[in-house]
């Protein structure tokens, strides 16, 4: 079974191993599981430099709390002198000066990269089959995805190479993958976590997050990522709470609000059956259940992917073969050179939500459809402000199925934005949420698949949302099953 952060922590301390043989264990682990694709870069050297800072600070008694730990980086993060490419051509050999926010705090507290996980290219998708390296597996079954777009963050934690990693969510990027792959997603409240160095996809809903075996494993990470940072404007200044303090809080009496639109049509049947039972579980730990909607939930996916897409259309401009990226040979004129090397350098999905985006803001049709979404993002925050009038969570499943094969939607992608149903309005609102593995649902084949529950939390109640986490996997065990190797 694989360790968690606080196993390991005190394994370090107790000097029963060391952070050099934990990194080592862990890049081994990942050149045995190959097969999942689930890294873009391994960085032996910087891991091992990393790890003998931390064995040198855990000596000497003033280390961190995850000091020692390995883990891996989704690669849309910016590591100094290491290879960051958004899982793109554009950005294939992209070697950045400096680091993200989040590689900063990680790194300040001597935590062990060991390498840059696969995902989704520039984050766009929702299964990583959209990777100019190839596609993920699923650990759990390797016909399927293991979900987008941080894919490979979740098949490294889920098949036991890493215990936690970062990931960015920005429609259910975090949360999606966490579900298919078996283990837990945090999304932070917008603006928790500094994006600064975060490579751009939507300005306005991208978000840093945790992918690890636990609630409580979140709480540690979160603590050494929540903060204000002066260099992303979008950065909250507000104090963060003790996560890990607060996972001591019961769900007694907490109101959880079960939204019956995230119950509705194209949640397959079994999912729904799963995430019921998991809220009677949490029920009997003295939770409230309440039945409610959300009016507008059926407005998030056409809002959402119209503006997210005008966000990435404006975003991804700066890819024009001039400064830095892929650049076509020979150009003939300055037409040629954006032309050509936009056209070798972004895969197809990029493409498509490049052109969606800049139709959508064009100046015939920007109060037909932007303007219109932004509206309905309006109401879709007002539903959730409304409700949390009433309850203190909002739950119901992660997504409507479980994971699909590889190749079943890659040729509709409505079909394949439809994944996204019950996650995207949480990134419309700026709201935290967490996914927990709340049990397995049957396919035809007779393969058991893990199943999500997503709860959601009011701006900042991040400690709320981690502490009924944590005591639902205090009364389970479905946090702990592994996919056999």
């Amino acid at each position: 079974m694989a360790s968690g952060i606080a196993q390991l922590a005190q394994d370090l301390r107790a000097r029963k191993t060391t952070a050099t043989e934990l990194a080592l264990a862990a890049l081994a682990r990942a050149r045995a599981r190959a097969d999942l694709n689930a890294f873009i870069t391994l960085d032996e050297n910087a891991a091992l430099a990393v790890a003998q800072r931390a064995d040198a600070a855990l000596a000497a008694g003033k280390a961190p709390a995850l000091a020692g730990i390995p883990f891996v980086h989704k690669d849309i993060f910016c590591t100094k002198g290491i290879r960051t490419t958004c899982a793109s051509r554009m950005l294939e050999n992209f070697v950045p000066p400096y680091d993200a926010a989040v590689v900063e705090k990680l790194s300040a507290g001597n935590a062990v990269p060991i390498g840059k996980a696969n995902m989704d290219e520039f984050a766009m998708g929702s299964s990583n089959e959209n990777s100019h390296f190839g596609v993920v597996r699923n650990p759990w079954d390797a016909t399927r995805v293991p979900g987008g777009s941080s894919g490979g963050s979740a098949a490294a934690v889920a098949s036991g190479i890493v215990p936690f990693a970062t990931g960015t969510d920005t429609g259910g990027s975090v949360r999606q993958p966490a579900a298919f792959c078996g283990i837990t997603g945090l999304k932070p409240t917008y603006g928790r976590v500094s994006r600064y160095g975060m490579i751009a996809y939507a300005s306005s809903l991208d978000c840093a997050g945790v992918l690890a075996r636990s609630a409580a494993d979140c709480a540690q990470v979160l603590a050494a990522l929540a903060g204000h940072d002066v260099r992303d404007a979008t950065s909250v200044d507000r104090m963060a709470d003790d996560y890990v303090a607060a996972l001591s809080t019961t769900p007694q009496g907490i109101k959880i609000g079960v939204v019956r639109e995230y119950f509705g049509a194209g949640v397959d049947t079994g999912v729904a059956a799963v995430v019921r039972t998991a809220l009677r579980e949490l029920e009997k730990l003295g939770a409230i259940l309440v039945d409610i909607s959300l009016a507008h939930a059926p407005l998030a996916i056409p809002a959402y992917y119209v503006i997210a897409p005008a966000e990435a259309s404006s975003n991804l401009a700066r890819y024009d073969g001039v400064r830095y990226g892929h650049r076509c040979a020979d150009p003939q004129s300055l037409e040629d050179l954006y032309t050509r090397s936009r056209g070798e350098g972004f895969g197809a999905e990029v493409k498509r939500r490049i052109l969606v985006g800049t139709y959508a803001l064009s100046a015939g049709y920007y109060d037909a459809y932007y303007l219109r979404a932004q509206r309905a993002r309006r109401l879709i925050a007002n539903d959730f402000s409304e409700a949390f009038t009433q309850v203190d969570l909002i739950a119901g499943p992660t997504a409507p199925t479980v994971a699909f094969r590889l190749g079943e939607k890659t040729s509709d992608p409505l079909a394949m934005y439809a994944a996204d149903v019950n996650t995207v309005a949480v990134n419309l609102a700026g709201l935290p949420a967490i996914s927990i593995p709340a049990g397995f649902s049957p396919i035809q084949s007779g393969v058991k698949l893990p199943v999500g529950l997503q709860l959601i939390a009011p701006a900042f109640a991040e400690s709320r949302l981690l502490a009924a986490a944590h005591h639902f996997q205090l009364a389970t065990d479905w946090h702990l099953r592994e996919p056999s190797a």
